[in-house]
């Protein structure tokens, strides 16, 4: 904690402008999308990547461990893999003697790469993981490396065969839920020229995770929300919540990501407050996962986006 508290505005800034500036040298374009990630590790958050096999999610989540010298380690979902395959397991030697395998939950980044491929008694396995940071097996509690974040990803529903929904419970867990999909033309010409030598490129590590730990223990006392920021969260959360179309709305953990995050971009933008524009520009990849659409919504071509975008534009910004 004492390193925490030595930490200053500018050097948690400039940390954190560096590390997105780490990550964004080796992949490339999908600015925001590398924000959102980066934003979600230093809140304390996960995130859910949507998009087609081949458009860099492995690469984002490998770089973003190399950058902050982290352990990285990675699951391939499918219906057959098992809590033990991730968690790990007990064994037990000829004297009696009990030792744990760590399964490849024990990390810095885990990339949970197709995790709508697994059925929910695997993604349950995920749950005491991914909010309290410890796991339990055959009734032991093991402590996880900190910090801790997994970024999983899955195949769009209309495209996927196989897959499974992923848990409402789950769901709510992902800080961060946002699209990766082809890149645009114009990038897609400097990934091809660079494909035969990008796994060779050097990763400059720029932090460490006790460094991130730190600043992110920090980043509450650096960056100062108003009330009347908090009051806009909130009433943007309950619009939707409350919505004629909505099944169930957002819980109040959405909320809470909204302000984490919404934090770590104003520090990412150079500001010690945040403002409204921040809280807007990430609601969607915050909120838009966490709630169901009745079904009559749902045929009418009603999209959960569609109810936030309303959100957006019917909530009073504050001046």
């Amino acid at each position: 904690m004492a390193e925490a508290e030595q930490i200053g505005f500018d050097e948690a800034s400039r940390e954190i402008r560096d590390v997105v500036s780490a990550v964004s040298k080796v992949y490339m374009g999908k600015l925001e999308l590398v924000k959102l990630c980066i934003a979600a590790l230093y809140s304390g958050g996960h995130v859910l990547i949507e998009g087609y096999p081949g458009t860099g999610k492995t690469l984002l989540a490998k770089t973003i461990a190399k950058v902050i010298s982290g352990v990285y380690k990675r699951v391939q979902g499918h219906p057959d893999i098992l809590p033990s395959d991730i968690l790990g397991f007990h064994v037990y030697r000829v004297t009696g003697e009990r030792v744990f395998v760590e399964g490849p939950v024990f990390t810095n980044i885990l990339l949970f790469d197709e995790l709508n491929r697994t059925s929910t008694r695997t993604q349950a396995a995920l749950l005491e993981a991914m909010q309290e940071q410890q796991v339990t097996v055959d009734g032991v509690t093991y402590k996880l490396p900190r910090p801790f974040m997994v970024i999983a990803t899955q195949v769009p529903y209309k495209y996927a065969r196989g897959a499974y929904e992923i848990m409402e419970t789950l769901a709510d867990r992902f800080a961060i839920s946002a699209p990766s999909y082809y890149n645009p033309p114009e990038e897609e010409v400097e990934v091809v020229q660079r494909s035969d030598y990008i796994i060779t490129i050097p990763v400059e590590p720029v932090t460490t995770p006790k460094r991130v730990l730190a600043v992110s223990r920090r980043i509450s006392d650096l960056i100062h929300v108003s009330d009347y920021v908090v009051d806009y969260m909130v009433r943007l959360v309950n619009y939707i919540r409350y919505h004629q179309a909505v099944a169930y709305g957002p819980s109040h953990r959405a909320t809470v990501h909204l302000l984490g995050v919404s934090r770590v971009m104003a520090l990412m933008d150079g500001r010690d407050y945040v403002i409204p524009d921040d809280v807007k520009n990430v609601f969607t990849p915050v909120v838009a996962h966490r709630f169901k659409l009745k079904e009559e919504f749902e045929l009418e071509g009603v999209k959960p986006e569609s109810i936030v975008e309303e959100a957006l534009k019917s909530v009073p910004v504050p001046k």
